[in-house]
């Protein structure tokens, strides 16, 4: 259920000529009718929006409601599970841990394994590290032992998919094609990378995250493990037909898409990615964002973990990730050159990634 990025949503999107300086609350009006239908139609209960333009403070907005049973709408605080967009947190770990030294991008995955585990090979190479975090390892998008996992719980699908499993599936693949040959979408792959760098760091995947990204950007509300004050303001999920859903939890693969957040530290989150909040982690995210390779749509290439989305006829680009699990979707994306960025996250698995770039669309200057 964690997305695979839905590229070809968003191909026919053009970004319209606006002022070169606009203020944030002028867009309101727009998102309010982009948003607001999905809550009418019943698409999803509730949706929270964040938004940055040029030389404006960042900006939320909220719509429909938390819960089934509650009134409250949904605001810049309130805590969505993000599912994919877990990935680029996990890619962000890689490039600064290389940046320090800790581990190199070439390096085989298997340097970071226990050692009696064994990690196919084709062609005489080995899957690296880059290979895991540009989706071009030549691994599944799922293992085929992933199915124990769910029959232990097909509502909470990731919980039971253990290390053992991991290893058990790496020991006996083949893999079906030559290393960095193609690109192929896969939670395993992101799932295995986080794993070994958590190894590497001898930390837990979740205190990696907290200690080397959201504590150095004073990013509050992301995290896996929700403390009591978080879990109260965790909106609840739902599937696309309105039924409540079972949060998602997470073992071995928890670099595939374990992360809640909320849009207020998503938008911190972009905010440092633009440059716009002093970090010495951009560096980092830079590597990030340049891309290596393409995907399996034409107008969308690869980076680290983010995907670049070149519309037709502009040199501009979006750079982005959604994600979705049992009971919620989001999406996440920032143009540099115009310093835009939005964050859309709501509490049902309709997709909500055409309407989160239509909002980034109405928000972007002209292109240049």
């Amino acid at each position: 259920m964690i997305r695979v990025p839905a590229a070809c949503l968003f191909l026919v999107v053009y970004v319209a000529a606006l002022p070169a300086f606009v203020r944030a609350d002028d867009f309101k009006p727009q998102i309010d009718q982009t948003i607001r239908s999905l809550i009418e139609e019943k698409k999803t209960l509730g949706v929270a929006v964040g938004i940055l333009t040029q030389n404006e403070p960042a900006k939320a907005f909220g719509y429909g409601k938390v819960a089934q049973k509650s009134d409250k709408e949904p605001d810049g605080d309130t805590i969505f599970e993000i599912g994919s967009i877990t990935k680029v947190f996990t890619a962000l770990l890689l490039s600064d841990m290389a940046a320090e030294g800790l581990v190199k991008l070439d390096d085989p995955v298997r340097l970071y394994l226990p050692d009696n585990v064994k990690v196919p090979t084709r062609g005489g190479k080995e899957i690296t590290l880059l290979d895991l975090a540009t989706h071009r390892s030549g691994l599944p998008r799922l293992p085929t032992n992933f199915v124990y996992s769910q029959m232990r719980s097909a509502s909470n699908p990731y919980a039971h998919y253990t290390p053992q499993l991991m290893f058990a599936f790496l020991s006996g693949y083949e893999l079906p094609r030559g290393i960095g040959s193609k690109y192929e979408y896969s939670n395993f792959g992101f799932g295995l990378l986080g794993y070994a760098l958590a190894r590497k760091a001898n930390r837990s995947y979740e205190e990696l995250v907290v200690k080397r990204i959201c504590e150095p950007l004073k990013m509050k509300d992301t995290r896996i493990t929700l403390s009591l004050e978080l879990r109260a303001r965790l909106a609840e999920g739902h599937t696309a037909g309105g039924k409540v859903a079972a949060n998602w939890d997470f073992d071995a693969l928890a670099g595939c898409g374990a992360l809640r957040s909320s849009v207020s530290d998503l938008l911190i989150f972009a905010a440092a990615n633009l440059g716009r909040i002093k970090t010495p982690l951009l560096s980092a995210m830079e590597t990030c964002h340049a891309e290596r390779g393409d995907s399996d749509v034409k107008t969308v290439r690869m980076g680290l973990g983010w995907h670049s989305l070149h519309p037709q006829g502009t040199e501009q680009k979006v750079i982005w990730h959604n994600g979705g699990t049992g009971g919620y979707h989001s999406y996440l994306g920032f143009i540099k050159e115009s310093q835009t960025a939005v964050v859309v996250l709501s509490n049902s698995t309709t997709s909500i990634d055409a309407q989160a770039l239509l909002i980034l669309k109405a928000i972007t200057p002209a292109w240049k």
